[in-house]
Parts: C-alpha cells; sequence; structure tokens
C-alpha cells in the first residue's frame, strides 16, 4: 500500500511537473509568438522603410544623372555656342578684310590710273594741268617712289613756271603795264615763294605796287626782305624803296629812320648819296 501511494505521489509529482512544463512552455510558445510577430513587423517596416529608401535613392540618383546631363548639355552648348560666334566672328573678319583688300585694290587702280594720266600731262609739259591737278593727286595713296617722283617733278614745273611770270612780269614792268606786272609777280611767288629769285619777285611786286598807289600794300613787303632775306643786293634797294613808300604816305619819321638805317647798314652803296640828299631834306621840311 505504502509503494502504491508513492507510485501515485511520484506520478503526481511528475503530472505536475509535466503540467508546469506544459505552462513554461506555453509560456515560451506564446513569447516567441509574440517576438516573431514583432520581428516580423519590424521586417516589414524595414522592409517598407527600404523600399522607400530605394525609391528615393533611385528618384535621387536619377535627379542627379539628369542634373549632370543638363550641365554637360549647357556646357555643350556653351562652347558649341562659343565656337560657332568664333567662327562667325572670324568669319566677318576675313569677310571686312576682303573688302578692305578689294577696295584697297580698286582704290590702288584708281590711283595709279590717275598717277598714269598725271604722267602723261608732265610728259607733254602742260604745266598749268600739272599744278592745277597735283593738289587733288598729292592725297592718293600713291607709293612712297611715285610721290617722290611727282614731287620733284612738280616742284620743277613750279620753278619754271615762276621764273616764267618773273620775266613775264619784268617785261610788263618795262612797258609801264604795272597792274599786269604786279598780277605776274604775284603769281609766280603762289607757284613757288621759297626760290633763290623770290626776293627779286618780291622787291619788283613791292615796286609795282608802289607805281599803282599801293604802298601801304608794298610797305609790309619791303619791311620783310630788307631785314633779313637771302639775296644780299636786294636788301639794300628794298630798304631805299621802303624809305620811298613811307614818304609817299607822309610817315615822316619812320621814313627818317629807315634812311638813317639804310646809311648805316649800306654806307658803300650806289644809293647812299642820293640817301643823304633826301634825309637831309626831309629832316629840313620835318
Amino acid at each position: 500500500m505504502d509503494r502504491f501511494d508513492d507510485e501515485l505521489r511520484e506520478i503526481k509529482r511528475e503530472i505536475i511537473e509535466s503540467r508546469g512544463l506544459v505552462i513554461k512552455t506555453n509560456n515560451l510558445t506564446n513569447a516567441l509568438s509574440a517576438d516573431l510577430k514583432s520581428i516580423a513587423k519590424r521586417q516589414q517596416v524595414y522592409e517598407r522603410r527600404l523600399v522607400w529608401n530605394s525609391a528615393t535613392a533611385y528618384v535621387v540618383f536619377v535627379i542627379v544623372v539628369f542634373v549632370a546631363l543638363k550641365f554637360a548639355w549647357d556646357a555643350r552648348l556653351d562652347a558649341v555656342r562659343a565656337e560657332t560666334q568664333q567662327t562667325t566672328q572670324a568669319y566677318e573678319r576675313i569677310s571686312r578684310e576682303l573688302r578692305e583688300v578689294q577696295k584697297r585694290d580698286e582704290e590702288r587702280a584708281k590711283t595709279e590710273a590717275r598717277a598714269a594720266a598725271f604722267y602723261e600731262l608732265l610728259r607733254q609739259g602742260r604745266h598749268a594741268d600739272v599744278i592745277e591737278q597735283w593738289e587733288t593727286l598729292k592725297k592718293e595713296p600713291l607709293t612712297k617712289a611715285e610721290l617722290l617722283f611727282f614731287t620733284d617733278a612738280v616742284e620743277r614745273v613750279r620753278s619754271e613756271l615762276a621764273i616764267a611770270s618773273y620775266h613775264q612780269g619784268l617785261e610788263h614792268a618795262r612797258v609801264g603795264r604795272y597792274h599786269d606786272a604786279a598780277q605776274s609777280f604775284e603769281e609766280s611767288l603762289r607757284f613757288k615763294d621759297d626760290a633763290t629769285h623770290s626776293p627779286a619777285v618780291r622787291y619788283q611786286l613791292a615796286d609795282a605796287y608802289r607805281r599803282l598807289g599801293r604802298q601801304r600794300e608794298a610797305i609790309p613787303i619791303l619791311m620783310q626782305i630788307s631785314e633779313s632775306s637771302p639775296d644780299k643786293e636786294v636788301m639794300d634797294d628794298a630798304t631805299y624803296l621802303l624809305a620811298q613808300c613811307l614818304l609817299d604816305i607822309q610817315a615822316w619819321s619812320d621814313a627818317k629812320n629807315t634812311l638813317r638805317s639804310f646809311l648805316r647798314r649800306f654806307p658803300d652803296s650806289p644809293l647812299a648819296s642820293s640817301v643823304r640828299l633826301q634825309l637831309a631834306e626831309v629832316n629840313q621840311r620835318h
């Protein structure tokens, strides 16, 4: 009987332990189930977040790619525009230079034609036409050699015309045609006013002015050549004629000073005795 009780108690104890074990197992199973649900939920959240992150990353990547493509495309467009602009500018520059070259060629051809016509005038001895056309031709784009050649030729023509007008004026003065003589002397100076004979031309012009009653026009000319002239032989005559012009207009003080200057500067002149008598007469009367 005691053995049976012991077995019964052992069986009860085992049942109780088994029940406790079942309860623990159930609790563990419930806890494991809860953990699995929690893990599954977190996994779903993670997967959802991963999906959103992947989508966001994809969108960002696409945006970055598009932005990069946009920058690359803009850079390419800028490069193409710059290259096109440079090409356009180069084309315009070359076109402009070509037009300028063509224009220079046309102007050069015209200049050569004018130069040839001008040379023909020189060859034919048409001096008046040479002087008239030279003022226009020298403004053309002549070569340095052409300019030097034509300048020398025109200077020779001017000298010839100036001498011819001078001699023509002397001829007019010899026969008393002082108006024509003055015009010839003026023309001679217009042709060339720095020739070796120019002081003599000015003296003759002043003399013609005096004979025409134009002493006030003659006086500045005579003052210039009497004070400084390359031709020393003209200076005494010019000083004497200046004194006569001053006497004509009754500028007594200036006339006396000029006569005294003549005697001081040209004591050996053939006119010195006449000047002394004239100075004494003026001093006596004025």
